[in-house]
């Protein structure tokens, strides 16, 4: 349900949260071919070093425009053109993780085709489905990857999505050529997890299953969901309103464009520096701001601080 309709070539194992589903798929590259990963510029902090743990060579492609504050595509595509076959390129199907600067519909094809020609395999990096656009319209990529008829993998995180952070709950699906090649790369799944981390936690996997194979359960979790993704909608515009009525040196329109749980807020290190010295408020030193902790108690404060911040 969450992908849609996969197909018979693929398969899926439980795994200990988003992060252990990429360390499998990481072993499961490592073994069969592909040493080197190309990861975004930038991307989640923690991705270089699952891939670099599991002995994969990680190189960068061009990804965010800090000018435009949106997607270097013209850096972005060129790159893709030159990543060898056999080698794995990551991509966040949604809701970028740092930027919240997501492809266009157009813009997966483009990916497809150019995966497809040049040969190299792809890990997509699925943490917020329903956070973007909604949960079909989010997957928008991954259904467009598999109408192409490519292999790819699918590492998901329902940390977000279900608010199972403490449980560990996520899945890696393997999409492969035929339905045989799927049964093959089952049975590879389940011997890497074997080895990582023999059986991951039963209590989040259950509560999902429960929820999905629950009408009336799935429609008040989706209900949810929704609610969720429209607080963070309204907390990035209020956001961006706030700092733009108190006459911030910059556009903030571009926070309303970004989707998911972060913005890219432009504030420079010593900026962060000032507002986690001096007002108490605690951003990523590249200046990636966590929307969905903004609400209407502490957005007036926070906007006071940033635009104080900015000023200086």
């Amino acid at each position: 349900m969450l992908f849609g309709s996969l197909c018979d070539r693929a398969k899926t194992i439980h795994t200990p949260g988003g992060t252990g589903a990429l360390r499998v798929a990481a072993e499961l590259l490592r073994q069969f071919g592909s040493k080197t990963i190309w990861v975004s510029k930038p991307t989640w902090a923690n991705h270089t070093n699952i891939f670099q743990a599991a002995g994969l060579t990680v190189k960068e492609y061009p990804y965010y425009n800090a000018t435009s504050k949106d997607l270097d595509a013209d850096g972005f595509f060129a790159a893709l053109e030159t990543v060898p076959a056999g080698d794995c390129v990551l991509l966040h199907a949604c809701c970028h993780n740092p930027s919240g600067v997501d492809l266009s519909a157009e813009q997966w094809k483009q990916v497809a085709q150019i995966a497809q020609k040049n040969g190299w395999s792809t890990l997509i990096d699925f943490a917020y489905q329903g956070l973007g656009d909604g949960l079909e319209a989010d997957r928008i990529g991954v259904e467009t990857l598999l109408a192409s008829g490519i292999e790819l993998l699918i590492a998901s995180s329902f940390s977000k999505n279900f608010g199972l952070y403490r449980d560990r709950t996520g899945a890696l699906t393997a999409v492969a050529a035929t339905p045989a090649d799927a049964e093959t790369a089952m049975s590879h799944m389940k011997a890497t997890a074997r080895v990582i981390y023999s059986n991951p936690p039963a209590h989040g996997g259950m509560i999902v299953t429960t929820i999905l194979k629950d009408a009336e359960l799935s429609k008040l979790w989706k209900n949810e969901l929704d609610e969720m993704r429209e607080r963070i909608a309204q907390a990035r515009s209020a956001l961006a309103e706030g700092l733009t009525t108190h006459g911030v040196p910059m556009d903030c329109s571009f926070m309303t464009k970004q989707k998911g749980m972060f913005s890219f807020s432009g504030l420079t290190k010593d900026q962060v520096n000032f507002l986690r010295e001096e007002k108490a408020i605690y951003i990523v030193g590249s200046g990636r701001i966590n929307v969905a902790g903004l609400t209407h108690g502490n957005l007036g404060y926070a906007c006071d601080a940033v635009a104080e911040a900015m000023k200086k």
